[in-house]
């Protein structure tokens, strides 16, 4: 049976996931045994923290420039992961903060769920990282609001 183009982009994003860890033999190892694996995004990608229910309010604000996002549904915090050089962007906004490039991201396979982690937006192969200024204004007073020349 042909493998249909959701499961294909759900392969292509954890193969992703995996060549962003330095082990990613240790990852599957991890996974296969049912456990949380730490990756950290160092030249990949920054996570950045924030609530999980503003975070699900965001997602629809940000669109279809979303990036991968990992949830911890009994912590009520979501991790949406950025360019790594998103610098200062993000210092004023009170609900976000960006981890240190060397920080372990505790992440289940795009696959599956482990305990109440799970992907909300899947990675799917691509390397496509949410924008942080679009993330930015999705938390900011009021949401996002582009001018139109965004648009093209």
């Amino acid at each position: 049976m042909a493998e249909s183009e959701f499961e294909a982009r759900r392969r292509a994003g954890q193969e992703w996931l995996l060549s962003c860890t330095p082990h990613p033999a240790s990852t599957t190892r991890a996974w296969n045994a049912e456990r949380l694996a730490p990756i950290c995004g160092g030249t990949h990608w920054r996570a950045v923290e924030a609530p999980l229910m503003r975070s699900v309010d965001a997602m629809p604000r940000v669109g279809n420039r979303l990036g991968p996002v990992l949830v911890n549904v009994a912590a009520g915090r979501a991790w949406w992961l950025v360019s790594p050089d998103v610098g200062d962007l993000l210092d004023d906004v009170r609900q976000l903060d960006v981890m240190p490039a060397d920080w372990p991201l505790l992440c289940p396979p795009v696959m599956y769920p482990i305990g109440e982690r799970v992907w909300l937006e899947r990675p799917d192969g691509s390397g496509r990282l949410t924008d942080p200024v679009l993330l930015g204004a999705a938390f900011g007073p009021g949401g996002l609001r582009l001018p139109a020349e965004a648009f093209g």
